[in-house]
């Protein structure tokens, strides 16, 4: 079957199947570590569904939408090589009505680590995610595990809306040298990127503690080794559902996370820890 691109709802309608349906929603500029969560999807149902839109809610005032990368046609190239059945692309009129007022708001959970960072931030991305699970009306909905806070936040959106929907997170995909895959990785001068491999170093160095206090320890240390130029946001352990910040008697599962500005581009990364072992 061939690739149908629907750009708007009456498409999208017309494209739908009738057998269990897997959404995978991105922004574009798709690489590996889209194509995991793709192959994660097939797995799981009849018809695939890539949404590529670059959601204008989620971008703060002075944050890179304008420069957020588009690649529409290698992205289309992608999906037809991965056996997407249909791509949803609709432009921001045909999501956003100019007189729109409802919006979802995040909560708490939303205003701290990278909402802390971001504001506002987590309240667009799961308005537009709730659009598109309300028009796509998929079972089954793959997001990335390197986005850790995104999907604690979207799990707990389907919790408490008693949303029918399947969510699977699917393992964070790295370049060969360990940094996390990102959209944003071309951003990257080659001096830059050097820098930044210092997060998935600080993150590993983490995940080999057992306590709170020595896994940040061990993270900071290798981040300070990086100096000036890496410009650090937030270093933090935290609960995997509700992202609060883990104490010292924390045992189990958490989730050291990672933010920092390397020149002009901003990266994220985080590692699941076992603490208490």
């Amino acid at each position: 079957m061939d690739l149908i691109v629907a750009r708007n709802r009456t498409d999208l309608l017309k494209a739908r199947g009738d057998g269990p349906v897997a959404l995978v929603p991105t922004m574009g500029a798709l690489h590996e570590g889209h194509r995991s969560l793709i192959r994660e999807a097939r797995a799981r149902a009849a018809q695939v569904v890539v949404s590529i839109f670059v959601n204008p809610l989620q971008f703060g005032p002075h944050e890179d939408f304008s420069r957020y990368p588009r690649t529409f046609d290698a992205d289309l190239e992608v999906c037809e090589v991965e056996g997407v059945d249909v791509v949803f692309a609709p432009s921001a009129e045909d999501m956003y009505a100019p007189d729109r007022q409802v919006s979802v708001r995040a909560g708490e959970m939303g205003r701290i680590v990278e909402g802390a960072a971001r504001p506002g931030h987590f309240d667009g991305m799961l308005t537009v995610v709730l659009k598109l699970f309300n028009l796509v009306r998929p079972d089954v909905a793959v997001f990335g595990q390197k986005d850790a806070q995104q999907l604690a936040m979207i799990r707990r959106m389907v919790a408490d809306l008693d949303l029918d929907i399947e969510i699977i997170g699917a393992p964070t995909v790295r370049e060969p040298d360990g940094l996390a895959l990102s959209s944003r990785n071309r951003y990257l001068s080659a001096p830059d990127r050097q820098v930044a491999l210092a997060l998935s170093r600080a993150l590993a160095a983490g995940a080999e503690r057992a306590t709170p206090s020595k896994v940040l320890a061990a993270a900071r240390a290798v981040l300070d080794e990086a100096g000036p130029a890496l410009d650090l946001d937030y270093l933090v352990l935290v609960d995997p559902a509700t992202f609060a910040e883990v104490d010292e008697s924390h045992s189990g599962a958490a989730v050291l996370a990672v933010a920092a500005r390397v020149g002009a581009t901003r990266l994220i990364d985080n590692v699941v820890v076992s603490l208490g072992r």
